[in-house]
């Protein structure tokens, strides 16, 4: 297995996200290096895929897996789509080409210049509606269809109007909205067709596959103890990303004309939840030490963060209840301060507000 420098973290390419691990990457990657036997890796919640397409490049084996219609994209395109560049250069020169047309996008997404609170530019989402309606009348393989809607949301977010999410959009155009969409052909990397890439729960991923090593990033549920039930889940941020996936025009609500079904009470993770069950512990946490109990591999990388519901304490137990401590990062990207502890059980101090863990752990009987 190759191994790589933390000043040699390979390209990836993604979008605005909140849960992005871009900034992460090199240290995701330096303690993954450091432990022997690893070729098969689970990226559990790969969202934009980012780790999974940095893991694909040193050579790993991997095993991408999120809930979310477009994470299964992303990593389809990255991961499993084959064919050659000019291929799909050809088609994303017919997609932009096309005549604008005023469509289902421009009317519930699209904004005139001196509008107010929609994601796009009438201009743009006019070419949106052009260019979607033709993907399906392309009838590609699901692999190229893929990379195809893999550039067309990666043009999207070059000219959007939001803090990247689509639950809320800028009073003010900013400037990037501006622009022109544009497709480009993703930067596909190294294939290695021994990848798989999964849609489903992670605890049936996690469970019903061996891995060498698991590497886990929920939602996180806030430790905020006056949080409404009624707060928007995770998952709804990117429900346009969803819709331009499916194509499937469906019911709207609210002011960002969210999809009907990522309704706040039934769309929430367990991992984000922020009640307590029948015995008093957080949900949440309950889930993780489920996760780390039920996943099949010798080690598991799990990141969060210190405005999560679990604490640091309640992760640092449940590690030792199922394993050992194989090394641990504390990161604190606004003061550029990275605490850092190997093979011990106390924490290194820490008076940080706000920071992100990374635990690497070995299961016990392995």
């Amino acid at each position: 297995m190759a191994k790589s420098d933390i000043t040699n973290t390979p390209f990836t390419e993604g979008i605005k996200y909140t849960g992005s691990k871009l900034k992460l990457l090199p240290h995701i990657i330096e303690m993954i290096n450091s432990v022997n036997g690893v070729n098969h890796i689970l990226d559990g919640f790969s969202g934009t895929t980012r780790v999974s397409q940095a893991l694909a490049q040193l050579g790993y084996k991997i095993t991408s897996n999120d809930i979310s219609n477009w994470s299964e994209v992303f990593a389809t395109c990255y991961l499993l789509a084959d064919r050659n560049y000019q291929f799909y250069k050809e088609i994303i020169d017919h997609l932009n080409a096309l005549q604008p047309i005023d469509g289902w996008y421009s009317t519930y997404y699209g904004g005139e210049d001196l509008d107010k609170k929609r994601p796009f530019q009438l201009k743009n989402t006019r070419k949106l509606d052009a260019i979607r309606n033709e993907i399906d009348n392309l009838n590609l393989d699901w692999k190229d269809k893929c990379v195809i809607l893999t550039s067309l949301i990666q043009a999207l977010d070059k000219v959007d109007n939001t803090m990247g999410h689509y639950v809320a959009y800028l009073n003010k155009w900013s400037k990037r909205s501006f622009n022109e969409l544009y497709l480009n052909v993703p930067m596909r990397m190294i294939q290695n067709h021994e990848h798989k890439v999964i849609r489903d729960d992670i605890f049936k991923t996690a469970i019903f596959q061996n891995y060498d090593l698991a590497y886990f990033d929920p939602p996180y549920g806030s430790n905020n103890e006056k949080m409404p039930p009624s707060r928007v889940r995770y998952s709804a941020y990117y429900h346009l990303w969803t819709t331009i996936i499916k194509n499937d025009k469906p019911i709207l609500f609210g002011k960002a004309n969210r999809r009907e079904d990522t309704r706040d009470a039934s769309n929430g993770s367990v991992f984000e939840e922020f009640r307590r069950s029948s015995n008093g512990e957080f949900i949440a946490l309950e889930a993780i030490k489920d996760l780390i109990l039920q996943t099949n591999a010798k080690y598991i990388m799990l990141s969060y963060s210190s405005g999560g519901r679990a604490t640091q304490k309640q992760i640092m137990d449940t590690i030792k209840e199922q394993g050992s401590l194989v090394s641990m990062k504390i990161i604190d990207f606004k003061k550029n301060v990275m605490s850092y502890m190997c093979s011990t059980n106390k924490w290194t101090t820490n008076e940080n507000k706000h920071c992100e863990y990374l635990f690497l752990m070995k299961k016990n009987n392995y």
